[in-house]
């Protein structure tokens, strides 16, 4: 938020759970580069934004049920 404050919109990062009309359950969520593009974060934040990309990855399989 440092960078860019209105990044502020869109945090924190959240995971919707949802269930379609055929009953399949979907897990979905803004990639953090895409936000960080969105608010015209540069090059200083890549690295943040690639460990917050591997976190939500990672949660997301796990609750899935992908090892």
């Amino acid at each position: 938020m440092q960078s860019a404050q209105t990044i502020g919109i869109d945090l924190p990062l959240k995971v919707l759970v949802w269930q379609d009309a055929e009953g399949n359950t979907w897990l979905s969520y803004n990639d953090p580069a895409w936000i960080a593009r969105r608010h015209g974060l540069g090059p200083d934040a890549e690295a943040t934004v690639k460990t917050l990309s591997a976190a939500l990855n990672a949660v997301t399989a796990v609750a899935a049920g992908s090892p």
